[in-house]
């Protein structure tokens, strides 16, 4: 199971979107080199504000670019970095894979999936209306249905860019799926 990044992004302070990138360098046990959520500790502003010494399992923020497509069709236009997503995928179902799952992207890096990432009401802020678009129910089940990507923690470091490969290693069984993280 694979796919391709598309673009890479980050942004040294802390904002909702992130600027696009000719490549990113990912930092094991931390995240991205220079982005404002790189750290061992939790540096969302929120979680920080709970409890500081928390891991951060968001180290890295993946978003499927099939999204953007999904939204697109709905009458919101959104590109790569917009949502805050530190690197966009095109190929690879990221809400299906199972926590754990191992993600090697491009010549060295990889990144262990530690969940979805739980869109907030900052995405109202940047297109009114786009919340109800990336967080939905299940019509069957009732189930909340998070599609704003996963966050995973730097496992290997190395140097991510556009058009890099990503296979994806799913973890011994029994799989778990993802939950908020």
């Amino acid at each position: 199971m694979g796919g391709t990044v598309t673009t890479v992004s980050s942004h040294g302070e802390h904002a909702f979107s992130k600027a696009n990138r000719p490549a990113i360098t990912l930092l094991a046990g931390l995240g991205v080199e220079g982005d404002a959520h790189a750290g061992v500790t939790v540096q969302h502003r929120s979680r920080v504000a709970r409890d500081p010494t928390q891991p951060n399992l968001r180290q890295v923020h993946l978003i499927h670019e099939e999204l953007f497509d999904e939204v697109a069709a709905a009458g919101f236009t959104v590109a790569p970095g917009e949502l805050g997503e530190n690197i966009t995928t095109r190929g690879i179902d990221l809400l299906g894979l199972p926590t754990g799952t191992l993600l090697r992207i491009g010549r060295e890096a990889v990144v262990e999936v530690t969940g979805l990432r739980n869109p907030c009401g900052q995405i109202d802020g940047f297109r009114a209306g786009l919340l109800k678009q990336v967080v939905g129910r299940d019509e069957e089940t009732g189930e909340i249905v998070r599609k704003a990507g996963i966050m995973g923690i730097v496992r290997t470091g190395g140097v991510v860019r556009p058009g890099d490969p990503i296979e994806a290693e799913l973890p011994d069984g029994p799989h778990h799926p993802l939950e908020r993280v």
